[in-house]
Parts: C-alpha cells; structure tokens; sequence
C-alpha cells in the first residue's frame, strides 16, 4: 500500500478538498440510478484520511431510496465531489470520492488502477452488471 495525497474540488471549487488515496485500491462504476445518471467514478476512504478544505455549507446533500449513503454535491455548479455513509461490507464508515473531480487524476495511476463494476440497480452490489459499456 502507498497513499498518496490527492486534492480535489467541483467545477466552480468552492468546495474543495484532500484525500489520502492508494491508487493501488482501484476504484468503482455502479449502474445503481444515481451514479449511472452521474457518471461516477469512485473510490473509498476512511473517513480519517479526507478532510474538506472548502465549502462548507456551500454543498447540498442528496439522499434516496435507503436513506444510508450521503451524496454532496455544490450548490453552485452542481457538481458531485464526494460521499459519505456507513456500510459493513465497506468496513463501516466510509468516504466515497468522486475521482473525476481531482484535477489531472488521468495522469495518476489511477488510470491503470482496476476498475470494479458494481450491480447497484439489482442490489446486487459484489457483482458486476450483465451490461456496463454506459458506466
């Protein structure tokens, strides 16, 4: 494992933040409603190694369906930097990061870094989804 510190914001970066990320860990697609309409490209943390830098009350935060996980998203722009809920099969409480809103993240090595698709939409969440070329 190598953490490496990764800094990230929304569109207009009034909320920005800083996460210790091991590329290594890869990262997540879903075909759950949410992400499969936001094109998110995810990663999880603890919640130790994320720390907002920006905005705080400047981000909304969207809940559905269960209600566990947290989606926060800039009022501004509207662009979704990261999440938050509690899952056991995640190890209890987490961090989700939106890695497309770290800036050069295609020049790290995440961009090598395996991908795991997740069958959100079925509940389905250990198994890919039969189709994933949308994700």
């Amino acid at each position: 494992m190598s953490t490496q510190t990764f800094k990230g914001s929304c569109h207009c970066g009034k909320v920005s933040y800083q996460v210790e990320l091991d590329p290594a860990n890869g990262s997540s697609r879903c075909n759950c409603t949410y992400c499969a309409r936001t094109r998110y490209w995810g990663t999880i943390a603890k919640p130790a190694a994320f720390k907002l830098l920006t905005g705080q009350g400047e981000y909304g935060d969207y809940q559905f369906n269960t209600m566990t996980g947290h989606h926060y998203f800039c009022k501004t722009c509207g662009i979704t930097t990261h999440g938050e809920g509690h899952l056991d099969v995640l190890g209890g409480a987490y961090v989700s990061v939106n890695l497309a809103t770290i800036p050069g993240i295609e020049n790290t090595e995440f961009i090598n870094a395996p991908i795991r698709y997740c069958d959100g939409l079925n509940n389905n969440w250990m198994n890919e989804p039969k189709e994933k070329r949308h994700l």
